[in-house]
């Protein structure tokens, strides 16, 4: 803080003033007034005004220096100024300083340097991830949010469209490059690779190259695009590629992790696939076993044929993992009360050897007391849901949905004697029912890996990250609605919305997965500052467990009752 003088026709005031700059624009303000000349003078005694004044400034800065209490004054009858924006994110500074650390800007400038366009790529993909996970919205939007920042953006809108083109015929490269970059930030567990599909609907009738009708997984007759997405053995995003709605996801496996495999420049010989039943196909398991690789594979249960069937509904010559020498039988536990309480979590398996068209595999089947009265409950309740329907005649079954408890309605069409006609009545159907029942507490997967079976199903056990990981981007970062319409602008939303995941999957690795998807997003979303003209900001947000760890690991603070423009200017510095 220094001191200012201010001449006019009758008279000289001296004030107190602080410069700061906001958004790279010098400005100051007036912190305190000390008086005209005739006041200083009178302050000052006989000591030479001009000494004073020089003393008095030094003092104060003295005085209010690291821990300087500001007073901040607003007038009750001013109105605040039309159109300016005074609130501002700041929990996306923890994403950009993850964004750096993965030297995404370098992977940007060879790209820019490529192409030789003018529009900072950099600056336009960042933003692009930034709003994905905190104000996740359409590309015009999202431009529009951006200014929340607290640093916003300077780049153009038209800028923005035409950054994705260059993103989609880039998507390979980056996304090699942010993994060979990320094994400097976070060890990658590239041993075990899951891969599924799932797919993303339009809201558009007419077929183009990519959008395509085919069998979705939200059971919606409208074109749609794939996604395959390749994750590491901890659970972090690998890969994504996108491919045409009609085409058959297990066509997509073998080139996508042949792709990987080079251009990652992953051991071949130590890769274990991870994947459901959707993408157990012959071709898919000879594949994976060559060079010594391996497989394990969730397998449908209703899908073997009935001599396997036969064996695994077998009550007896079950084993447990802690128990290698003894042989049980899931009937007698069952029917012993006591016996059934003392094993109702464990898991027991057993081993049946079996084979593909080209593979010898084995097939592990599991089953849980536990696992048996969660699948029981849910069909109990959705019997109760189809006798209601039936009570309230709204029997019509809505798409193809497996789950749908209107599979258990049996409609029959008579007349009064008997005959097929318009009558319709609706019942439980018994048989669905009893055949459902059977599957209960079972659960099968087939692998080609000899070894510790608590390995092998520890490996299956991760799957549900994959899933994860679809419902973050389908239900928390909106990665649809899709208004784009051309084939490179698609892909390259999807992969922002890739980018995004794994820099969100980092975050939670970094907080040591102590909290929520919801929890780690709304507090993101709600670290918001309100910016005092010449002050600085103050926080608007609640203090959490959260919050603070979030600063404790990142080495910055933005909860301080008043944050200067100061110490902002440091936390920029310091994520670059």
């Amino acid at each position: 803080m220094r001191l200012k003088i201010s001449k006019s026709k009758n008279t000289i005031l001296f004030y107190i003033i602080k410069d700061y700059t906001r958004n790279g624009k010098r400005s100051t303000k007036i912190v305190k007034r000390i008086g005209n000349l005739e006041e200083v003078k009178t302050m000052a005694g006989k000591m030479d005004y001009k000494e004073w004044l020089k003393k008095y400034v030094q003092d104060f800065n003295e005085k209010n220096g690291l821990n300087e209490v500001v007073l901040i004054k607003k007038n009750t009858r001013k109105t605040i100024t039309k159109d300016i924006n005074n609130s501002f994110n700041v929990g996306y500074l923890f994403l950009e300083k993850i964004y750096n650390e993965l030297k995404i800007e370098a992977i940007c400038k060879n790209i820019q340097n490529t192409y030789q366009f003018h529009f900072d790529l950099n600056e336009i993909l960042s933003y692009l991830i930034y709003a994905r996970i905190i104000y996740p919205s359409s590309k015009l939007e999202t431009f529009k949010q951006c200014q929340n920042f607290i640093k916003p953006p300077h780049f153009k809108l038209h800028d923005e469209y035409r950054a994705l083109s260059y993103i989609a015929a880039n998507m390979d490269y980056i996304q090699e490059n942010l993994f060979n970059n990320s094994k400097q930030v976070i060890n990658r567990n590239s041993r075990v690779i899951y891969y599924d599909c799932t797919n993303y609907f339009f809201e558009i009738d007419e077929e183009d190259d990519i959008r395509k009708y085919g069998i979705n997984k939200q059971h919606q007759p409208k074109p749609q695009v794939g996604m395959g997405l390749f994750m590491d053995g901890d659970g972090l995003p690998l890969s994504c590629n996108i491919y045409p709605g009609n085409m058959n996801e297990q066509k997509t496996l073998i080139p996508e992790e042949n792709k990987i495999v080079n251009n990652f420049k992953l051991d071949n010989t130590k890769i274990i696939l991870c994947t459901d039943a959707g993408l157990a196909s012959d071709e898919i398991k000879k594949f994976n076993i060559e060079d010594n690789r391996g497989f394990v594979i969730t397998q449908s249960l209703k899908k073997l044929k009935d001599c396997y069937k036969e064996q695994i509904f077998d009550p007896s010559d079950w084993r447990i993992t802690d128990d290698l020498k003894n042989i049980y039988n899931l009937e007698t536990i069952g029917n012993d009360e006591n016996l059934r309480e003392k094993y109702y979590e464990t898991l027991f398996y057993k081993i049946i050897e079996t084979e593909t068209k080209s593979v010898k595999q084995d097939l592990i089947v599991t089953f849980s007391f536990k696992y048996f009265d969660y699948n029981r409950g849910i069909r109990n309740n959705q019997i109760e849901r189809a006798k209601k329907s039936i009570e309230n005649n709204q029997v019509t079954r809505k798409g193809k949905n497996q789950n749908d408890y209107r599979r258990f309605i049996d409609t029959l069409n008579s007349t009064d004697n008997g005959e097929i006609a318009e009558n319709t009545t609706y019942s439980i159907n018994q048989d669905v029912i009893e055949e459902e029942e059977k599957y209960d507490g079972y659960y099968a997967l087939t692998t080609n890996l000899i070894g510790d079976i608590k390995e092998i199903l520890k490996i299956v056990k991760g799957r549900w990250e994959i899933e994860e990981s679809f419902r973050i981007m389908k239900s928390d970062f909106l990665a649809r609605p899709v208004n784009l319409s051309r084939e490179d602008r698609i892909k390259a939303h999807f992969l922002i919305c890739f980018i995004s995941l794994f820099i969100y999957r980092i975050l939670e690795k970094k907080l040591d997965y102590k909290y929520t998807t919801s929890q780690i997003l709304n507090t993101l979303r709600n670290m918001k500052v309100l910016e005092s003209k010449g002050d600085g900001y103050i926080p608007e947000y609640t203090r959490t467990d959260l919050t603070d760890d979030l600063h404790e690991l990142f080495g910055f603070r933005t909860d301080y009752e008043l944050n200067t423009y100061k110490d902002f200017k440091k936390i920029f510095s310091l994520i670059k």
